[in-house]
């Protein structure tokens, strides 16, 4: 069942149980390195579920055995984490750079945001990235978080959450409204998601997304398609061998990425 000390031991933060900007940091930073994101087609053998969830076997899958989950499992989880110790959370949506074209709704994305000291805070422990590993201001200004950058941009009735690394431009991340979400928002989205796993799939390992933080940067496989960030610094590779793919997918949902 869901235990918030056995949730905080498995990610590295045993006893981390205050309600203030250094514990929130550190609550997500040690989150996005011990748990992965884990898109893999498998998390959904059992059906898709993004509503009616039983959250207690999620937390078992994706925490406690440590084998992650998307944003739908992982931030859904973080925001129970710290609800229970005491933070004031609300659910937010939004629609990512790709996603947006993929399937045109405004919850193909599940994340935070926290009110603290009169401040308010992005959470999201649930993006394969390049993304923010620790939480982001909600302000004007760029922030800058291990060699990368990051803005919020006022555009048209949303915002869009915009990247840039050491040697690259702005980029689109995702786009959001501040409206407090349901669980119950998420139920488009779960039946947009029945649809594409009912399509024949090539099992040419294009339809496999992970990532992981570790200590100055970021891993992300994406298809074939391998980046990794370090101190801001991107390295794009394509893997056509198939062996080093699997290699590759192992070491990021183990951690084991040496």
């Amino acid at each position: 069942m869901f235990d918030a000390d056995t949730y905080l031991q498995r990610i590295g933060c045993s006893g981390e149980t205050g309600v203030d900007l250094a514990t929130l940091r550190r609550l997500h930073r040690q989150h996005v390195m011990a748990i992965p994101y884990n898109g893999v087609t498998e998390n959904y053998r059992d059906g898709v579920n993004l509503v009616d969830i039983d959250e207690d076997a999620m937390f078992e899958t994706a925490i406690v055995d440590g084998q992650g989950g998307t944003c739908f499992q992982l931030n859904r989880l973080f925001v129970r984490l710290l609800r229970e110790l005491g933070y004031e959370v609300t659910v937010l949506a939004a629609a990512t750079a790709e996603g947006r074209e993929a399937f045109g709704l405004d919850v193909e994305h599940m994340f935070g945001r926290v009110a603290l000291g009169g401040e308010e805070w992005l959470v999201d422990v649930g993006y394969p990235g390049p993304h923010y590993i620790e939480p982001l201001l909600v302000s004007d200004a760029a922030q800058t978080q291990y060699g990368c950058q990051y803005r919020l941009v006022e555009r048209e009735s949303a915002i869009l959450l915009q990247r840039r690394g050491a040697a690259t431009r702005w980029g689109a991340v995702y786009t959001f409204t501040m409206t407090p979400r349901q669980w119950t928002d998420w139920k488009e989205m779960e039946d947009r998601l029945r649809e594409i796993l009912s399509e024949p799939r090539t099992g040419d390992g294009q339809d496999i997304l992970c990532g992981r933080s570790f200590t100055n940067g970021q891993a992300v496989l994406k298809g074939r398609r391998y980046l990794t960030v370090r101190d801001g610094r991107e390295q794009v590779r394509t893997i056509t061998d198939d062996e080093e793919h699997r290699m590759l997918i192992a070491g990021i949902l183990s951690g084991d990425l040496a």
